[in-house]
């Protein structure tokens, strides 16, 4: 039987696919509950610098063994914008956020980004609002409007770390949106590891502060530095890049809804930490409504 080569190549990106986003995911929701934890040693900027720094440093080693081209143009402006949004001012908000919440519940608030997608789309793509989006939206708010009243189980009923876990959100869903037109034209690696350099120099006012601080950290606060650089950012970000440019944008962020869970699990164990019964109901809704949004219609 003679084989086809693209059709082995494409059976093999379809399998590739899952389990470069279930890697993301795993990873994406341990770092919620590693932020929880090293955040109560370094403050957000600088725990955001160490963080890319690290990162950076693993994918410009990897990008050297691969040795793309760097993107120029609007390609490049593109990745240089979402660096700057998701890898830099996201990863500080999220960092300042989990000072103010658990980190089941962070993870909740920043995986309503699908439905600001589901809205960016509606109101600029000319997808419109179809009844089973609107009910969707409508649906998860209710379920954000439950998080906010509900509080935290482990620091308390804060407004200002639900209003940052919500601006992280936004930050998260536009980023997406600007990778997904960049992967149309620079690979995953490049897109990568340009998009994390970008963050790194736009976080670099932290520098000080970062050495300073780290220096009187304990070692497991470095450990925790060093496994959120490897793993959720360098690793992560990587096989979500592949998964993304093999992809539909909206499909494949509906698969970061498993994040909260695992990530309430995670810190449950880890760290002692719980929602409050109201933030769970919330945050169910909130996945439901995301859910909701996602689902086809007929044509």
């Amino acid at each position: 039987m003679q084989v086809v080569p693209g059709r082995t190549t494409a059976r093999r990106t379809t399998l590739l696919v899952p389990v470069a986003a279930g890697v993301t995911v795993l990873l994406w929701s341990s770092a919620f509950v590693v932020i929880r934890a090293v955040g109560e040693v370094l403050s957000p900027g600088p725990l955001a610098f160490m963080r890319l720094l690290v990162g950076t440093a693993v994918l410009v080693a990897v990008a050297a063994w691969y040795r793309r081209p760097v993107p120029r143009g609007r390609a490049l402006a593109l990745v240089v914008g979402y660096g700057v949004l998701w890898f830099a001012l996201y990863t500080v908000l999220l960092n300042w956020a989990e000072q103010h919440l658990d980190a089941g519940t962070a993870a909740l608030l920043v995986n309503f980004a699908p439905i600001i997608v589901a809205v960016f789309a509606g109101l600029f793509l000319g997808e419109g609002f179809p009844r089973a989006r609107v009910a969707g939206i409508a649906i998860a708010f209710a379920g954000v409007a439950l998080i906010a009243a509900g509080g935290t189980g482990g620091a308390g009923n804060d407004k200002l770390g639900v209003a940052l876990g919500l601006v992280t959100a936004v930050l998260y869903a536009a980023s997406v949106l600007m990778q997904k037109v960049a992967l149309r034209s620079v690979d995953a690696v490049t897109a990568t590891w340009v998009g994390c350099a970008a963050g790194l120099l736009a976080t670099t006012p932290f520098a000080p502060a970062a050495f300073g601080e780290l220096a009187d950290a304990p070692p497991e606060a470095i450990a925790g530095v060093a496994f959120l650089g490897v793993g959720p950012t360098a690793v992560a970000f990587l096989t979500w890049a592949y998964a993304l440019s093999h992809s539909d944008a909206g499909a494949l962020a509906a698969t970061t809804l498993a994040v909260p869970a695992l990530a309430i699990g995670i810190s449950w164990l880890a760290l002692g930490e719980l929602p409050t019964a109201l933030g769970l109901v919330g945050g169910a809704l909130a996945l439901l409504g995301v859910a909701i949004t996602r689902r086809r219609t007929g044509p």
